[in-house]
């Protein structure tokens, strides 16, 4: 082949590879980026964390829980998390246990000490508020891809830090959310803010991530994640300190036994 042909044959691939990939669908460029994120923070085994949570009102009065987080990854299903408070003591000792699945609800179990009984998260009410927070449970459970259909919409500059913009929209019908903007950074493909909209398609809640560090030189995790809730004035900070991997935790961690063990 002569090189004025070869020069000819090697432009052709590229404009077929360019028109190919500008035929991308804003479907198919959505979930390509929500996979992309995903498969980032796969492999982190299992993890732990202490929380304060902190809940404001509308007239800015702050009140603040501690708490203890324990996440387990579990293969070809959604990762199990055991939440647990320990002050101040009037929910001291209360956990959450959450199983996320692929498809189907989520299993949520909420041990109370006071009644000493172990109370099972109806899907039905997984939009509910999460002990008091503007977090809803179903916002504590893990992202997992199949949980949603997704849509690009635009490239965005978020505070100095270039973003990608999806809509990603829950598939389960008791989900509270009809959709969720959210802003995945376009380097390390980290959620930067996520947009939420009620069953109405009316503006309610913004989460905000903030102080990323990494961990194991792969894993990002979020310092303070920021929930304003524009309906009611309300607000909740999670601030997280002390992570740690490799724990070596195993699923008979996260049982409903493990509930009433909890301290």
């Amino acid at each position: 082949m002569s090189f004025k042909k070869n020069l000819m044959y090697m432009f052709s691939v590229v404009y077929l590879a360019t028109m190919f990939l500008s035929a991308q669908t804003p479907e198919e460029k959505g979930l390509e980026i929500a996979i992309d994120a995903d498969e980032r923070d796969k492999g982190f085994g299992d993890s732990s964390s202490e929380l304060t949570m902190i809940l404001r009102n509308k007239q800015g009065d702050e009140s603040t829980r501690q708490m203890s987080n324990k996440t387990l990854e579990v293969e070809n299903d959604g990762d199990k998390s055991l939440v647990i408070f320990n002050v101040p003591r009037d929910v001291k000792g209360t956990a959450f246990l959450s199983f996320t699945h692929k498809s189907g609800p989520d299993d949520q179990w909420l041990y109370l000490p006071a009644l000493k009984r172990v109370k099972r998260i109806s899907s039905d009410n997984k939009s509910g508020p999460f002990m008091g927070s503007e977090f809803a449970y179903e916002d504590i459970s893990s992202h997992e891809i199949e949980k949603y259909t997704y849509k690009y919409v635009k490239d965005e500059n978020l505070d100095g830090v270039d973003c990608f913009v999806i809509e990603r929209y829950p598939v389960d019908e008791n989900s509270g959310y009809t959709k969720q903007v959210v802003w995945i950074d376009t380097d390390q493909y980290r959620s930067m803010k996520v947009v939420y909209y009620d069953r109405k398609n009316s503006l309610f809640k913004t989460l905000t991530y903030h102080e990323y560090n990494q961990y194991l030189n792969k894993y990002w995790r979020a310092n303070k994640m920021s929930m304003i809730n524009h309906q009611t004035g309300k607000s909740t900070d999670l601030l997280f300190n002390d992570y740690k991997f490799a724990n070596g935790f195993s699923e008979s961690d996260f049982n409903q036994n493990s509930l009433k063990r909890a301290r």
